[in-house]
C-alpha cells in the first residue's frame, strides 16, 4: 500500500468517524478561539495566504491560529508571522497527516484552493469548515459547511481573505513578517541583485541569453549579480551565464537562507514564481516576469500595495486564455495553465524583451527611498 493511499485511508477514516460524533454541521462560530488553514499548495499560493492569516489575527486577537504546510516551507514560519503556528504535512508521508489527528479540534477551519483539504480538517476536529464553491470531483466538497462563491477580478489572496468576516488588515508593511532562523550562508557585498532563474514549469521559464544580457546590463549599473536556482536547477544557471562571470547560489539554499539572501539584496528578478512572493515578505524591490500567469490574480492586489514592486508582461496575450481557477470557471480570469506537452515553446516568455525588464528595474530602484 502506498504512502498516498495511506494518508487518504486514514484521512477519510478519522474525518467521517469525527463528523458523525458532531451530529450534524454547526453554525459558523462568532469567536473562534481556534482557527486551521489546511492546505498542501506550493510555495507562492502559500505565501499568498497571508492576507487571509493576517485578516484573522486583526479580528481574533487570541485565537490560536495554525496552518498546515508543506515541510520544506515550514522554517520561513519558524519566527510565527502574525503568530501563526506551521504544522509540516505532506500527502506522501502517511505518518505526518497521523501526527496532524491530535493537533485539534479547531472551532474553525478555512480550506483555500483545493476542497480535499477539508476532509483533513474535518480528520483534525474542525467544527465549522468554509472554503469556496465549485470545486471538483463533488467528493472534495462534502465536508465544506460554508460553500462561498469566489469573488474578483483581484489578487488571489485577497480573494481568499473574503472567506472569512471581519474588518481588513493593514497593509503589509516591512518587518511584518519576522526573519526566520537560518543557518550561515554567504552572501554578496552589498549592492547586489538576485536573478532567480528557475521555476516550476519551463513555461515559465525566460530565455537564458535574455538573463545574460540582463546581467551585464545591472553590472554597468553598479550591481553584483547572484543566480539563484532551485535544487535540480543548476544547468539553467550554467546556460545563463556559462563563463561563471556572476556568484551563483543556485541550489544551494534551503528556503530559510534564501529569504536572507533575498532581504539583503538591492533587487530581486524573478518569473511569476514562488521567489518572487518571497521577495514580497523581505520587501526587496522585486521584477516580476509574467508569462503564462496572471498579473492580477498573482499580483500585489490590496494586502502587498505597499511592497516595491514591477510586473512585466505582454496583455493582453492570445493565448492566455483560460478562465480557471484552482479547477473553478471564473469569467474575469486570463490564464495559462497548459503543460509543455500541449505548448511547444512559452511565446508569452519570449515575448518579453530585455529593455522592458530594464525599463521596470529602473523605474523601481529609481523610486526606491
Amino acid at each position: 500500500m502506498g504512502e498516498r493511499f495511506a494518508t487518504r485511508a486514514s484521512v477519510v477514516s478519522r474525518a467521517l468517524g469525527r463528523r458523525l460524533l458532531a451530529r450534524g454541521l454547526p453554525d459558523a462560530p462568532k469567536d473562534p478561539r481556534s482557527i486551521l488553514v489546511a492546505h498542501h499548495l506550493l510555495l507562492g499560493d502559500t505565501i499568498m495566504l497571508s492576507p487571509l492569516l493576517a485578516k484573522l489575527r486583526a479580528n481574533h486577537p487570541a485565537a490560536r491560529i495554525a496552518m498546515t504546510v508543506p515541510r520544506a516551507f515550514a522554517p520561513l514560519y519558524a519566527a510565527r508571522p502574525w503568530g501563526v503556528e506551521a504544522l509540516p504535512f505532506s500527502p506522501r508521508d502517511a505518518a505526518s497527516a497521523r501526527a496532524l489527528f491530535d493537533e485539534g479540534p479547531f472551532d474553525l477551519a478555512v480550506v483555500p484552493g483545493d476542497n480535499r483539504q477539508s476532509w483533513l480538517a474535518a480528520a483534525m476536529g474542525a467544527r465549522h469548515i468554509v472554503a469556496h464553491a465549485g470545486d471538483t470531483p463533488a467528493t472534495k466538497n462534502w465536508l465544506v459547511d460554508d460553500a462561498r462563491a469566489y469573488g474578483g477580478p483581484g489578487a488571489w489572496g485577497d480573494l481568499v481573505a473574503d472567506l472569512v468576516a471581519g474588518r481588513e488588515p493593514e497593509p503589509f508593511a516591512k518587518g511584518d513578517w519576522p526573519a526566520p532562523p537560518a543557518a550561515p550562508a554567504d552572501r554578496p557585498r552589498a549592492p547586489y541583485a538576485v536573478l532567480h532563474v528557475g521555476a516550476s514549469t519551463a513555461l515559465k521559464q525566460w530565455a537564458p541569453d535574455r538573463w545574460a544580457a540582463l546581467a551585464d546590463a545591472l553590472a554597468k549599473r553598479g550591481l553584483l549579480v547572484a543566480w539563484s536556482a532551485g535544487r535540480g536547477e543548476e544547468p539553467i544557471v550554467e546556460r545563463c551565464d556559462p563563463e561563471r562571470r556572476h556568484a551563483s547560489f543556485a541550489g544551494r539554499l534551503d528556503l530559510a537562507q534564501l529569504w536572507h539572501l533575498l532581504a539583503g539584496a538591492a533587487l530581486l528578478v524573478s518569473p511569476d514564481t514562488g521567489v518572487a512572493h518571497l521577495g514580497r515578505t523581505t520587501f526587496t524591490p522585486t521584477v516580476t516576469l509574467f508569462g503564462p500567469g496572471s498579473a492580477v490574480i498573482c499580483g500585489p492586489g490590496l494586502f502587498w500595495r505597499d511592497t516595491p514592486g514591477r510586473a512585466v508582461t505582454v496583455d493582453p496575450f492570445p493565448c492566455r486564455d483560460q478562465a480557471i481557477l484552482f479547477r473553478r470557471e471564473l469569467a474575469w480570469v486570463r490564464r495559462c495553465g497548459r503543460s509543455t506537452d500541449e505548448c511547444a515553446e512559452p511565446k508569452c516568455m519570449q515575448a518579453i524583451g530585455v529593455e522592458a525588464v530594464l525599463d521596470a528595474v529602473d523605474a523601481l530602484l529609481a523610486a526606491k527611498p
